[in-house]
């Protein structure tokens, strides 16, 4: 069975599973979009793996499994980058800046995550970025801001992320904050209890590190210190040369 016809299988058997626990007929997917994910080549070793992601993506943009967040989003934002990326980051859901544009981390925090791949000598099209949930979390109307996304809402959706992991193959994961780690891995320990530890994700490495908001907010060099000894055990990781320039970065001068 392919990476694709599992997502297909994976995604019938919850979809089947809500039907049967609310007693409503339709799965919340439309069945076209399943078939085109069933249908779609399986991406070979090395081989372009767009299309495998173009399947994934037409059933997201299909998903009507939260009613709730379907109804209330302008669209989707599946994800964007290097589909070959051997990094991916992963955060938590899209906020007000990503369900207009229908990219994922393009408001502030989205600036200072580019920053911070930058100062890894990469740019935001060598590595792949993702949501654990695809749908901005609904607001009540005119109510400023984001919330974050329940469990059962990063549940539901976690199939669509497992298949984009699957296509893509990243060698490392990061998640961004504690959100997309519990979304991930179902932990609710504190962040700065994870930090600096490596789980596994599907059998790939993870590292748990500070979503880039937290930065905004508590943006002392202490904090920032802490994110990038976390970048630079990815980059360890991935066996990338890191300078005494960037060993340097936000160490205290005391």
């Amino acid at each position: 069975m392919s990476d694709i016809q599992e997502a297909t299988s994976i995604l019938e058997h919850a979809l089947r599973t809500r039907r049967d626990l609310l007693g409503r007929e339709h799965t919340g997917v439309a069945r076209d979009a399943l078939q085109r994910l069933a249908q779609a080549e399986p991406a070979a070793p090395g081989a372009d793996t767009a299309s495998g992601l173009d399947a994934i993506e037409a059933a997201v943009k299909a998903c009507r499994f939260c009613e709730h967040l379907a109804s209330s989003r302008t669209q989707t934002v599946f994800g964007a980058g290097n589909p070959h990326a051997r990094l991916m980051f992963v955060g938590e859901a899209p906020g007000a800046d990503e369900d207009r544009l229908g990219q994922p981390f393009v408001g502030r925090a989205g600036e200072l995550l580019t920053k911070i791949i930058s100062a890894m000598g990469l740019s935001r099209e060598d590595v792949y970025i993702a949501n654990v949930l695809k749908c901005r979390p609904d607001m009540p109307e005119g109510a400023p801001g984001n919330r974050p996304p329940t469990p059962d809402e990063m549940q539901r959706c976690l199939p669509y992320l497992r298949r984009q992991i699957a296509v893509i193959r990243p060698r490392v994961l990061v998640a961004l904050g504690r959100t997309a780690m519990a979304g991930l891995v179902g932990t609710d320990e504190p962040m700065s209890a994870m930090r600096g530890r490596w789980f596994e994700f599907e059998n790939i490495p993870l590292l748990p590190t500070y979503h880039p908001s937290y930065l905004l907010r508590n943006g002392s060099h202490a904090e920032k210190r802490k994110v990038w000894e976390d970048m630079m055990l990815v980059m360890d990781k991935l066996g990338m040369p890191i300078s005494e320039k960037q060993r340097g970065f936000f160490r205290s001068t005391k």
